[in-house]
């Protein structure tokens, strides 16, 4: 007798787990605050619960998948449950405190990686294999205390996880990000989202352009690096204490310095129309955000002390409290003040870097 709920109601549980682990896989990224940490949890419990579903599949199906009895069209369907093994292996793997790196890669970048790879072979298995779901397999009772059993005893499993993490490795960040060269100046991690990697900047031919939805608009040259400032008064020796934290699975606490973003808008005339402010790296990469967000956040062009390097932004790096570490864009030199989003960036954050 096959254990657990009926074969139809087990395949239908997996299919949509797997779909919101990649809803919340993806949104994770986005997460930089505690309130959306539940996105993050909702992504480990709904791990943990795919091994049992995945375990009952194979149990199922474990005759079938011997050599001799595999047809051409079920190959697919083989890779998709090897790749879904390996997505699940390493993301628990890294939440439970192991981090070793694999070429340049995290363990957490090639868990989104190979992630991203499963859904043509998953594709491919639902067009082949995919069975409309009955109401008799899920109207059961006993099915249903099965699936309720499961939810709950996916989040115990996390709990759990997540205390023996901090014995076998320091604790996580509610992103799943491990600290890393926290106030050591330049010494944490440089990494670059996709393909962003420009030659070292001139500071003597910068500058950096103020425009968009504003009175008036601003050049402002290499002095301002030094603080000597151009123009109307921007003061250059604003200080905040943010965290940094990477979607490839770290996090580092700094000390920044640089220009007030709110003094740079109040210095060109922000119009009361004005909603957004986007950030353009010299790349060709954007990032906007919410103009009172905006006004709160900085152009880094020191951390803990040492002037920024190269690698994480010179001459400015967008400093933006509450975001993920590809938001904070490196090497600015646009700020561009807008009434209206910008959806482009979501386009210019894959594709720069490339020209």
């Amino acid at each position: 007798m096959t254990p657990g709920p009926p074969a139809r109601a087990v395949d239908w549980a997996i299919l949509t787990v797997v779909l919101l682990q990649a809803l919340t896989g993806v949104s994770s990224i986005l997460v930089g605050r505690p309130e959306g940490s539940w996105v993050v949890a909702s992504h480990g419990i709904g791990g943990l619960a795919l091994v049992v579903l995945i375990g009952l599949k194979l149990w199922r199906v474990r005759r079938r998948l011997r050599p001799r009895r595999l047809r051409r069209e079920m190959w697919s369907s083989v890779l998709a449950g090897v790749l879904v093994l390996a997505v699940l292996g390493t993301g628990i793997a890294w939440a439970s405190g192991w981090r070793p790196w694999v070429a340049a890669w995290t363990l957490l970048t090639l868990h989104a990686v190979l992630g991203l790879l499963l859904a043509v072979p998953v594709a491919i298995h639902l067009r082949t294999r995919i069975h409309r779901p009955r109401r008799v397999d899920f109207a059961d009772r006993r099915t249903a205390i099965q699936f309720g059993l499961l939810a709950g005893g996916g989040t115990l499993a996390w709990s759990l996880q997540r205390q023996v993490a901090r014995v076998v490795s320091a604790p996580a960040r509610f992103t799943g990000s491990y600290e890393t060269d926290s106030f050591a100046g330049n010494a944490f991690p440089s990494t670059s989202w996709v393909a962003d990697d420009p030659e070292p900047i001139d500071p003597e031919t910068w500058s950096l352009q103020v425009d968009g939805a504003v009175e008036r608009s601003l050049a402002l040259g290499p002095a301002v690096l030094d603080g000597a400032g151009e123009g109307p008064a921007v003061p250059t020796d604003a200080e905040a204490e943010a965290i940094l934290d990477c979607t490839s699975g770290w996090y580092s606490a700094q000390r920044w310095r640089g220009i007030a973003v709110g003094e740079l808008l109040d210095a060109a005339g922000a119009r009361p129309d004005a909603r957004w402010v986007s950030f353009h790296s010299v790349t060709g990469y954007r990032w906007s955000l919410p103009i009172d967000e905006a006004r709160r956040a900085l152009l880094a062009t020191h951390v803990t002390g040492e002037r920024l390097s190269h690698a994480h932004g010179f001459p400015l790096r967008l400093v933006a409290p509450g975001r993920r570490g590809f938001q904070w864009v490196k090497w600015v030199e646009r700020v561009e003040v807008r009434e209206r989003p910008d959806y482009g960036q979501w386009i210019a954050i894959f594709t720069s870097g490339f020209e």
